[in-house]
Order: C-alpha cells, then sequence, then structure tokens
C-alpha cells in the first residue's frame, strides 16, 4: 500500500506528523510489516525525534542552524534566498526517508518517540510526503504446525 499526503510547514523547525502516519498504518490493517515514510524534497527531511519535551526541538534547532549558518560566503547557490542552499545542507545531514517497523497494527516507536518533518527553509512549503506500507504475511511459527 503507497499513500501520498502533502505537508504545509508555514515556519523552519520540526514538525510532527507521527498521528498521520499511524493513520495510515491503521488503515491499512497491516498487523506486522514495515512502514517506510519518504520526502520529495531536497531541503526538507524527516527525523524521528523526541516528543514530550519541546525544548529538545527548540535545542535541535538552534544547533542545526549554527552548525549551517545562512549568508556564508562559500555558498554560490543563492537565487532562490539565502536559508536555500543552507536547507540543502541541512536535508543531506539528516534524513530523506524513515523505515519504522508495525508489530501489532501500530508503529514501533519508543514511549517518547515522534516522527517529524523538518523544514529546512523560513517559509515552508507544501511538502509531498510518501508512506509504503508493508505488510508481513508470513505465517509465525505456531501457525505453521
Amino acid at each position: 500500500m503507497i499513500l501520498k499526503f502533502t505537508v504545509t510547514a508555514s515556519h523552519q523547525g520540526l514538525h510532527e506528523i507521527t498521528s498521520r502516519i499511524q493513520q495510515a498504518v491503521a488503515d491499512s490493517n497491516a498487523t506486522d510489516g514495515l512502514c517506510t515514510v519518504y520526502i520529495r524534497h531536497t531541503s526538507a527531511s524527516l527525523t524521528i525525534q523526541e516528543n514530550a519535551d519541546p525544548s529538545a526541538r527548540r535545542d535541535l534547532e538552534r544547533w542545526l542552524n549554527r552548525l549551517v549558518p545562512e549568508d556564508d560566503p562559500i555558498y554560490t547557490h543563492t537565487s532562490e534566498g539565502p536559508d536555500d542552499m543552507p536547507s540543502h545542507i541541512k536535508a543531506i545531514l539528516t534524513q530523506t526517508s524513515l523505515s519504522i517497523p508495525i508489530m501489532d497494527g501500530r508503529l514501533v516507536l519508543g514511549t517518547w518517540q515522534g516522527i517529524y518533518l523538518w523544514e529546512h527553509r523560513r517559509h515552508g512549503a507544501p511538502r509531498t510526503i510518501i508512506i509504503h506500507i508493508l505488510k508481513d504475511d508470513t505465517p509465525t511459527y505456531e501457525q505453521c504446525f
């Protein structure tokens, strides 16, 4: 099962999308399997991160902005604004796809884990997310006998 949805992040930063992906898993009726999430962009990314304390997300955003600053004189790709080249660099330092196991009809995430779209541009744009759910129809050992 392959699904597509759009997220419009109005600003730079981490935007939680866990519930939308979990709903896709529920709609698929997959008991066990694998959920792959992919973003079709070069200036945004995906990550699994803490979803309990917002200060963790703010610290990560500040750290990445410090690591990859805007207006660095080495950038030549500047026609789309001062945040464009840094957004591409941030995307290669993070991830464009995630693979999350499915067990008992739910994503296997830790207690404090959430799935995030990480918008790297200051003024976000519609971002296309692809979800591929692969159901595991392999019989268990008990079902074989």
